[in-house]
């Protein structure tokens, strides 16, 4: 075995390890509230929201702002997608386990994260562009790259890994703008 394969069974088996936990437990209602709303969130509703208010309100940065971020998203939505089906990894909640969210995939596949890659590429030049937001927009970006491990969507490793591009696609469309 190469030592990438070595590495990837070595990430899959501490995946497989971390939604054996996630799966066996049954956390209180307002965590099952609150994950449910930050994936709804994380479907786009909460970006285009406040894109829009920074459109109006956020000044004379504003239209860079939502350049940046709606640059980065877009890319990272063609990464996620291209990268999905080349390398084609199920979801959790499609091997046959039993998670207390009963949310329906959006896709069949699991690497990396979309919602991660977007939640990160939209925070982090509106981050970087507005430094008084970065409370609110991490947590509304952890909360969305949370919700998809503990609701069965997604391993940890989808999620990190989702987290990492749509950063560093938020940096570069930042880049971009500023």
């Amino acid at each position: 075995m190469t030592r990438a394969g070595a590495m990837i069974d070595f990430i899959d088996t501490l995946d497989q390890r971390m939604m054996q936990r996630v799966q066996r437990w049954r956390p209180p209602r307002w965590f099952r509230l609150w994950m449910a709303c930050a994936t709804r969130g994380g479907d786009g509703w909460i970006w285009y929201a406040l894109g829009f208010a920074i459109l109006f309100w956020g000044g004379p940065k504003g239209f860079a702002a939502v350049a940046a971020a709606g640059l980065a998203s877009a890319t990272g939505i063609t990464v996620f997608l291209s990268l999905k089906k080349m390398i084609g990894r199920r979801r959790p909640c499609a091997l046959g386990r039993d998670f207390w969210g009963t949310f329906l995939p959006p896709n069949q596949f699991s690497f990396p994260s979309g919602h991660s890659i977007t939640a990160f590429a939209v925070s982090v030049p509106l981050i970087l562009f507005y430094p008084s937001l970065t409370i609110g927009l991490l947590f509304c970006a952890v909360s969305i790259a949370i919700s998809r491990m503990v609701l069965g969507l997604h391993f940890l490793s989808d999620v990190l890994a989702g987290c990492l591009i749509g950063a560093g696609l938020g940096y570069l469309g930042f880049l971009v703008f500023s």
